[in-house]
């Protein structure tokens, strides 16, 4: 409800003021190794959705380094293993919402969302009552990742 009626707007870049704050936890930081982090989608499509997302503020993939590019996908690996132990989904989503146009609900700072899915996993709550159901909190969600990222 809070990202229909507009409560979740912030000033400026969220995922800028997230990886400034220092409080990961508050956030939902569960990396941050290397020039890229790992993030909770604060609206998820599915429990366990993840955002692998640049620490720099840029746009594009074609705006990045190969350094930060490798990060960047190095973090996505580190996800979906997370993902894998702790869920055991049937398989992923994992796609860039480049600009409002494609969708984008954060312009202007590249990230990728990884979404666990499941086999039969569309009910018909999205369908006839254009609401998502979430069987966890995100906080539980936090909890449970968490320990695949610390050494």
């Amino acid at each position: 409800m809070a990202y229909v009626s507009g409560a979740h707007t912030t000033a400026g870049c969220l995922f800028c003021t997230a990886l400034s704050a220092e409080d990961d936890a508050k956030y939902w930081i569960l990396d941050r190794a290397g020039r890229a982090f790992l993030i909770l989608n604060a609206f998820p499509y599915a429990s366990g959705h993840l955002m692998a997302v640049t620490k720099r503020h840029v746009g594009s993939p074609e705006e990045l380094d190969d350094a930060e590019h490798l990060d960047l996908m190095s973090a996505t690996r580190r996800a979906l293993a997370a993902l894998r132990a702790v869920y055991g989904p049937d398989g992923f989503n994992l796609g860039a919402n480049l600009g409002r146009a494609a969708g984008a609900g954060v312009e202007g700072h590249l990230h990728l969302h990884i979404v666990p899915r499941w086999q039969g996993d569309t009910n018909f709550m999205p369908v006839i009552g254009a609401v998502k159901v979430m069987p966890e909190s995100l906080d539980e969600t936090f909890r449970r990742l968490l320990p695949h990222f610390t050494a």
